[in-house]
């Protein structure tokens, strides 16, 4: 059979070993917020480095406030992005407000950063009846149409191959946008992902694969999740650009971003960004990481704070200060908390939604369905107390 490439034709047994391939990270500031020697910063304006730091500030708060909603009952389930905010925050700042993004269930911060209000947070959360899902999604699988932000599902990976197809419509209609989509190391590991980049490099779309490189797939170390250098090398296997980031260091996940996104629209050829950070909260609110790993390694890395990075880099520019920093986190506590507590009182959807927007019009089966529901909990009122009352009669 014919080949297109070129022939690189030796006459010496010799095999290739892939753990020789180190990819460095890339890093343009240090932790007290001063550049490295020789780094070249990006140009980011004071407005929207402000707006950068910010919606950081308001993910952390979000995620403690929430966090411990939970544990108080008021709460089903959440999951932190703790220590991995100048990734979430940063690839969102990097793009087009426009781009598809497609994440993972820990992103948050790109969609404080695209304007996605406590409100609409808080109602997701709680499933009531301003929820623009109805209620029908399990706490943090958010999505908003009007910021291009993909809703979320639990099952790892599906987003992958989604945001080849979607880059791919991208490239037909020649819209000039691309595609993010987001996931963790383990999800790597699954199937979806390695047809998602063959297919994204064969067909050539315009797709950024941002891997959120925290440490861990739930309790198993990245040294138990594979042999190689991390994930990045993967991207080579199907040529594909790749690069490493400091998943910490906001300044160079915008500038890795910024020129991945460069690259995929001028050439439709897709690029693999590995972002190397540490998950300093549980995988969820169902999870205890001591169980896995020490207080040392955590208390390690929790001296590399994003924030604090980020905020140590915004004083060095005169743009910032600690007495303003105390202020942002006190002013959004308090909303934050304002805003939770209106969220929570109020009532569920009505339960007929349950079965709308699945078809244009709800089929035989699905309304025999819903009646037999209804039924349910009307014999049993008492055990779905914030159900009963929103039965629709008519």
């Amino acid at each position: 059979m014919k080949s297109d490439s070129k022939e690189r034709a030796v006459h010496k047994l010799n095999f290739i070993r892939g753990d020789e391939l180190k990819i460095p990270t890339y890093k343009l500031l240090k932790q007290d917020g001063t550049p490295y020697k020789g780094a070249r910063l990006p140009y980011i304006t004071e407005d929207k480095s402000l707006k950068i730091y910010r919606a950081m500030v308001r993910t952390r708060v979000l995620d403690e406030r929430m966090m411990a909603a939970q544990r108080q009952g008021r709460l089903s389930f959440y999951m932190q992005s703790t220590g991995e905010e100048a990734t979430t925050v940063g690839f969102a700042a990097a793009l087009d407000d426009d781009d598809m993004i497609m994440a993972q269930y820990r992103e948050q911060g790109a969609l404080v950063y695209r304007g996605f209000s406590l409100d609409e947070f808080m109602n997701q959360l709680f499933s009531n009846e301003l929820d623009v899902g109805k209620g029908r999604q399990m706490p943090i699988h958010y999505g908003s149409a009007k910021l291009h932000y993909m809703t979320i599902s639990s099952p790892l990976a599906t987003q992958i191959p989604q945001a080849t197809g979607y880059a791919y419509g991208q490239k037909i209609d020649a819209s000039n946008k691309c595609t993010v989509t987001v996931f963790g190391e383990g999800a790597a590991s699954e199937g979806d992902f390695h047809a998602a980049l063959n297919m994204a490099s064969v067909l050539k779309v315009p797709v950024i694969f941002l891997c959120r490189n925290n440490g861990y797939a739930i309790s198993t170390p990245s040294s138990e999740q594979f042999a190689a250098d991390g994930v990045a090398p993967r991207a080579l296997g199907y040529g594909m650009q790749a690069v490493r980031v400091d998943g910490n260091d906001i300044l160079a996940v915008y500038s890795a971003i910024a020129e991945a996104r460069r690259r995929v629209i001028e050439t439709n050829e897709p690029v693999l960004v590995e972002a190397m950070s540490y998950r300093l909260a549980a995988h969820s609110s169902s999870d205890d990481p001591s169980g896995y790993r020490s207080k040392k390694e955590e208390e390690k890395w929790a001296s590399k704070d994003p924030l604090l990075r980020m905020k140590y880099w915004l004083i060095e520019q005169q743009w910032w200060s600690d007495e303003q920093d105390e202020a942002l986190f006190e002013e959004e506590r308090r909303e934050v908390l304002a805003v939770m507590k209106a969220a929570e009182k109020r009532p569920a959807p009505l339960l007929d939604e349950l079965v709308t927007d699945v078809y244009d019009q709800p089929t035989p089966q699905l309304q025999q369905q819903l009646q037999q529901l209804k039924r349910h909990i009307q014999t049993y009122p008492d055990a779905y107390p914030n159900t009963a009352g929103r039965i629709d009669h008519g």
